[in-house]
């Protein structure tokens, strides 16, 4: 494990050098789910962003935000330190561009999924990208992904939800309840990143799973960017995660889509 410090907070990072890159290529930083982390990124179909990387020839950064993975936790994240509903703007417009140039890192190819894709456009509406890819992307609420979220909450209260995250988080608290408690807060319920989104002047690919418990195809097909450059997939026999759930498809159209991107 490597941790960076980031406006005073130690991050988890992970640098990825394949065997064969070309150097001129932007890199791809890749942006976790909301219970996600680096090490969440590597399972069950492998080292999805090394293979990834290896594929498209560009070197690539993976990282934990704060209180994911091995990363800085947060004190008191249900009370004084809460998450407030703007924290997605904050990570895409705080935190992300310090990271980036503490790894002296300008327009990079960011991939997101879930609230790292949101991160991913937010942060694409105010700086210039190599390319935008967002995986299962959150940019409204919609009450699919409420209900999904409850019934995370009932798994890791009574079920073995919280055991299987544990593997992956120093603490794993932390990790559920700045995300479940935001997401199902009444204020939240107002998030609407498509007005950011038309603010979008690089490339964007958006991907989603048709049978996404946590969003509708309406979460791609409601982003429209400055210029109109953008590629919608949607994939067949796939939930949240099409990384997972159809990896090689989902590597396969990623790989497509940079190949005549910088």
């Amino acid at each position: 494990m490597k941790l960076i410090q980031v406006n005073g907070v130690g991050l988890e990072i992970q640098l990825i050098t394949p065997a064969h890159v070309e150097t001129n290529r932007a890199p791809l930083v890749f942006l976790h789910e909301g219970l996600g982390s680096v090490a969440i990124w590597k399972s069950k179909s492998g080292d999805w962003p090394e293979q990834l990387c290896a594929l498209a020839r560009r070197p690539g950064v993976v990282y934990s935000r704060r209180g994911y993975g091995q990363s800085q936790s947060i004190d008191d994240v249900r009370s004084a330190n809460r998450l407030k509903p703007d924290y997605l703007h904050q990570e895409a417009w705080t935190v992300l561009p310090a990271l980036l140039q503490v790894l002296h890192i300008q327009s990079p190819v960011l991939l997101g999924h879930s609230d790292g894709a949101s991160i991913a456009l937010l942060y694409a509406s105010r700086y210039k990208l190599s390319s935008c890819i967002a995986i299962a992307p959150h940019i409204m609420v919609e009450e699919i992904s409420l209900q999904s979220i409850e019934k995370a909450k009932d798994a890791f209260m009574s079920g073995d939800l919280r055991a299987r995250l544990q593997k992956f988080h120093a603490n794993v608290d932390v990790v559920f309840w700045q995300w479940n408690d935001i997401w199902l807060s009444e204020d939240f319920r107002q998030m609407d990143l498509r007005p950011d989104c038309q603010r979008i002047t690089s490339p964007v690919l958006a991907i989603q799973g048709l049978q996404d418990p946590y969003g509708t195809i309406e979460q791609i097909n409601q982003i429209h960017t400055h210029n109109g450059l953008i590629e919608r997939i949607t994939l067949d026999d796939c939930g949240h995660s099409p990384h997972r759930d159809q990896a090689e498809l989902t590597q396969q159209s990623i790989v497509q889509f940079l190949k005549d991107k910088p």
